[in-house]
């Protein structure tokens, strides 16, 4: 098993963006993907998204679109950002084998996760996810499709608004072929609904936006930091994961997506609970050291927003 891995782990490891650079055009330009499925580990397979921002030029794949080959069967994290890119998606997967797919998980509510879903659905495939994230398409579908219609354009041909057909709100066990997958909603964390998909006698966790790695982490109006470390150190650090493949960045192992998403999050609540100590109000905290996560992709869209937003939740706690 880990001569499929460990190269890609090795890389991971770097100090620096040079695997994810913003700068890198698109690896895989015979698809709408930004990059061509690999197999991580023997029958789990993921085509790495682009570590930026959602861009006509990346189709919206910035996001890691995995799936997982049973023997029985084909099951797919992430519906994907458009019609075509969940069709861009089945191609590669009818490449990698004859089994049908048979399941499709929605990791949360947002576009590059779900507004592929009408795709499979005419492919009469269930899609799950968690009940938070059904919520989250049925109040905000409409714009999360609009605002994916003014990047991607002509490559949003065919996308319609398509919630998940089957909801949980703690955990979906699938017993499939030769394996195992259980969806597990460990709690609070980057966004409503976030769920992981959890193979233990493989020791490996498709986190979604539990864990990020390679570029740095977007903290929205609805992610509560607080919460989100209190999951990570309760559900999640104690799967003990061998091998992680995040929502975001190139598969790799618990070390890195604990220094990229647990330890940013505790170092930047630091820095504002000194700021706040000091008596600082939001114009200081937009400027505070954020510079040991300066060589992350996405830095610099992010860096002062998260900075605002987390001194607003800390504001108050």
């Amino acid at each position: 098993m880990m001569r499929w891995i460990l190269p890609f782990i090795l890389a991971a490891t770097a100090t620096t963006a040079a695997h994810a650079s913003e700068d890198i055009a698109d690896k895989y330009p015979a698809s709408l993907l930004y990059d061509k499925p690999y197999e991580v580990i023997p029958g789990v397979f993921s085509a790495i998204g682009a570590t930026a921002p959602p861009t006509y030029e990346n189709a919206g794949h910035n996001n890691n679109l995995s799936f997982i080959v049973t023997g029985d069967g084909v099951v797919v994290m992430n519906g994907g950002a458009s019609y075509g890119l969940a069709k861009a998606l089945h191609d590669e997967i009818k490449a990698v084998t004859d089994q049908e797919v048979k399941l499709v998980f929605n990791e949360n509510g947002q576009g590059h996760a779900v507004l592929g879903n009408n795709y499979w659905t005419e492919q009469g495939v269930p899609i799950v996810a968690h009940v938070d994230a059904a919520q989250v398409v049925a109040e905000n579908g409409s714009a999360i499709l609009a605002d994916m219609k003014r990047y991607n354009k002509d490559r949003a041909e065919w996308t319609e608004v398509q919630g998940p057909t089957e909801t949980f709100e703690e955990e979906y066990i699938v017993e499939m072929g030769d394996l195992r997958i259980e969806a597990r909603y460990l709690g609070p964390a980057h966004s409503p609904g976030d769920i992981v998909l959890w193979l233990p006698e493989q020791s490996l966790v498709i986190s979604g936006d539990m864990a990020f790695h390679e570029r740095l982490l977007p903290i929205f109006a609805d992610t509560y930091t607080a919460d989100w470390l209190e999951t990570w150190d309760a559900e999640f650090e104690p799967l003990g994961a061998t091998y992680v493949i995040p929502g975001h960045g190139h598969p790799t192992n618990m070390d890195q997506v604990r220094r990229y998403t647990k330890d940013y999050l505790v170092y930047l609540r630091g820095k504002i609970g000194d700021l706040l100590e000091e008596g600082g109000g939001l114009a200081e905290a937009y400027y505070v050291d954020q510079s040991p996560y300066a060589n992350l992709d996405t830095f610099e869209e992010l860096a002062t927003k998260n900075a605002g937003r987390v001194f607003e939740q800390m504001e108050f706690e």
